[in-house]
């Protein structure tokens, strides 16, 4: 009986170390995690105190960065490992990815080095937490509007405004906020504990339900000038972390929907309906065939992208496809499973249902669907149809 991995080859595109590098996250997900995910959807809850420095002792925190403790591994890499942590829930590759690709990642890219060396040892080691605070309650796919503004006074900054949907927002110990300062967007470290700054943690989800998400309050929170991230000036800074969790999530979708897949053939070769099992009636293959199939294509495109990035030659539009047909297929993948399975498909004791709800909001986050559309339309056409 054939993977989707054998069909299509993948392992042969694979260096040993890669192989390996998938092959060790899958077995920490399976041996830590899956016994309990569904327990943690459920309650709507994550560990991620406990987990982090767990996941910083497998070098997966700030994998692709290098240096100040950090793993420096390929950007394939990186993608094998969102794919395993997505495969066992799009809320474990969520804390992941805003640790590494978002927060990290904006401390490496515009930080001084006093900052990198201060923050990054500590996050890469799942001690310290972070969050990235960009989206506000009415800006999310226009970040450009945001209205939290930072003012000078004296030789302060002066925080003022909200943020919403911040994954681990509740948790991290320190929080990069994007405000406007001086016309031009900038980034800012905030500890928790500074005064005027509050998270409080988002409740009745029905995706993403083992991930920690939050509001973020800044009430006159005052910071000192060595709080801002120096090299960050413009919009162009945030989006070029965005554009790092992105290419996670073009792996990592792959991984839920993979998931399914799996859950789904061997449901199928048990199951048995008017006396034979349901894997052997064809419209059953059929599906199981077209969903190997986009599940396979997305996978090559996965690791072409993943290779055009580790040359450093990857454009955004490049990532953008990626993301948009990973979410896309995906969330079709789950949501066709879920009918093969029938009813026991609407429960927790099968991944399905979990996956395509935590898929709604992975189609969204990072660029929703539409927004990629128009990132690759633009590219064709270089015509701009965003306003």
């Amino acid at each position: 009986m054939l993977t989707v991995e054998e069909l299509f080859g993948i392992d042969d595109l694979l260096s040993t170390e890669e192989r390996e590098i998938r092959d060790t996250v899958a077995a920490f997900g399976a041996r830590r995690l899956r016994p309990h995910i569904a327990e943690w959807f459920e309650a709507g809850t994550f560990p991620a105190r406990e987990l982090a420095p767990e996941l910083g002792a497998l070098g997966l925190l700030g994998m692709h960065l290098d240096g100040y403790g950090c793993a420096g591994m390929s950007a394939t890499s990186y993608g094998l490992a969102c794919q395993e942590l997505e495969a066992v829930d799009s809320g474990v590759r969520s804390m992941v990815s805003v640790q590494g690709s978002l927060a990290m990642t904006a401390i490496h890219l515009f930080g001084s080095e006093e900052q990198k060396q201060h923050w990054l040892p500590e996050m890469a080691a799942g001690r310290v937490i972070g969050c990235f605070g960009l989206t506000e309650p009415d800006f999310g796919s226009n970040p450009g509007g945001m209205r939290t503004r930072a003012e000078r006074d004296g030789g302060d900054w002066v925080l003022n405004g909200s943020k919403m949907w911040i994954t681990n927002g509740s948790v991290a110990d320190v929080a990069v906020i994007w405000a406007r300062a001086d016309d031009r967007i900038r980034g800012f470290l905030v500890p928790a504990d500074t005064p005027g700054f509050r998270a409080r943690e988002m409740g009745r989800k029905l995706s993403l339900r083992a991930s920690i998400t939050a509001e973020l309050d800044l009430d006159d929170v005052r910071l000192p000038a060595d709080a801002l991230l120096p090299e960050s000036a413009g919009l162009s800074a945030p989006l070029a972390c965005l554009s790092e969790a992105r290419f996670g999530i073009v792996f990592g979708a792959l991984g839920a929907a993979r998931d399914c897949l799996r859950a789904t053939i061997e449901y199928a070769r048990t199951r048995e309906v008017f006396d034979k099992s349901l894997a052997s009636y064809q419209l059953t293959q059929a599906k199981l065939a077209d969903m190997a199939l986009e599940l396979g294509k997305g996978q090559l495109l996965a690791l072409r992208v993943a290779r055009l990035k580790d040359r450093h030659e990857v454009r955004p539009e490049q990532i953008s496809a990626g993301k948009l047909n990973s979410t896309r297929e995906a969330i079709a993948i789950a949501r066709e499973c879920r009918t093969i399975l029938g009813a026991n498909g609407i429960t927790l004791d099968y991944p399905v249902l979990r996956h395509a709800n935590n898929l709604e909001s992975v189609l969204t986050y990072e660029g929703t669907a539409e927004v990629h559309q128009l990132v690759l339309g633009r590219a064709l056409t270089d015509a701009n149809a965003f306003r």
